[in-house]
């Protein structure tokens, strides 16, 4: 290297180390600030008050929910993969309930599983039965421990997909109205998520707030298809995917859409109305005409058997 670079180089290796000695020197300041202002507050809560605290929160807040969250971690290591993830679905399908999730329903069903066998096998030894009818109420409650939550759950799931259908047709007529009215299609969206409430609402809000935060149109209305089951939904999510892509009136599309709920409302109202005399052939035969035959035929057998057999009824 020559004599003129080599103080350039020096000063310029000097002050290199000299930058990252204050910039490391003002880091750990920044930090011991913090801590020390960490370490104030801790100061400042006395441990008693904090104890207070904690004891004056509910009984289910302090144990339960912490044994629950315990129990799913185990449920998570002994549990398939496949039985978590159609946990989750139907969890979605739900609304994410509040402080539910896939592990703390595997470990509701599986503890249960296992609490409901030692119950049915000890209630069938308390009863006093023998051989194998304990092992079959155990087997019994067991199975019952275990179907119950995912039953609870599936119901949940499907009566929030039903609401979600009968809402279909009046929020895309509130929707159609508010557009030819002259709103914008998202004003649309926010005056009928006021307007209309239900789990339709709820999901259309969810959509807004994730467009608000930078996700597209088009991955909002895909991702509201996705966490429903709603076949209506879907079709209407494909339209106005399509309408946004190809350019075409949205208007026209919610009027269609519109139009097409309403057709589908009543052909499934009729669909309905025709299931009603099979679902009422078997309480029919089964229920009503034993009754209105020991009614109406009962006097006379008892006539006939007393006239012809002497028989004293």
């Amino acid at each position: 290297m020559s004599a003129p670079y080599l103080p350039i180089a020096l000063l310029a290796t000097f002050g290199a180390v000299g930058i990252g000695v204050v910039a490391v020197d003002a880091f750990l300041i920044e930090r011991r600030r913090t801590v020390e202002m960490l370490r104030s507050q801790v100061r400042e809560i006395p441990s008693s008050n904090l104890r207070d605290q904690q004891m004056s929160e509910p009984f289910s807040s302090r144990v339960l929910v912490p044994f629950v969250g315990a129990l799913g971690r185990i449920a998570k290591r002994i549990t398939p993969i496949g039985m978590r993830e159609r946990i989750a679905r139907q969890l979605v399908l739900a609304g994410n309930p509040s402080g539910w999730d896939a592990n703390k329903v595997a470990a509701t069903k599986i503890f249960g599983c296992i609490g409901g066998g030692v119950l049915g096998f000890t209630f069938a030894l308390l009863v006093g039965l023998k051989g194998i009818f304990p092992i079959v109420g155990g087997g019994f409650f067991a199975a019952f421990g275990y179907l119950v939550p995912g039953a609870g759950l599936g119901q949940k799931a499907i009566n929030r997909q039903e609401a979600m259908r009968l809402a279909m047709p009046d929020t895309i007529d509130l929707l159609t109205i508010s557009v030819e009215a002259g709103l914008g299609f998202d004003a649309a969206l926010a005056h009928v998520t006021r307007n209309v409430p239900g789990p339709l609402s709820d999901e259309i809000a969810r959509m807004l707030q994730e467009m608000q935060l930078g996700v597209p149109r088009q991955q909002a209305f895909k991702q509201v298809s996705e966490r429903s089951d709603v076949e209506e939904l879907k079709a209407f999510v494909l339209a106005m995917v399509q309408a946004d892509i190809f350019g075409i009136s949205i208007a026209k599309v919610l009027r269609s859409q519109s139009k097409d709920l309403r057709i589908k409302r009543r052909q499934r109202a009729e669909e309905k109305a025709m299931k009603v005399p099979v679902k009422l052939l078997f309480p029919l035969i089964f229920c009503i005409l034993p009754a209105m035959f020991a009614a109406i035929l009962g006097p006379g057998i008892i006539r006939i058997l007393q006239s012809l057999f002497g028989i004293k009824v």
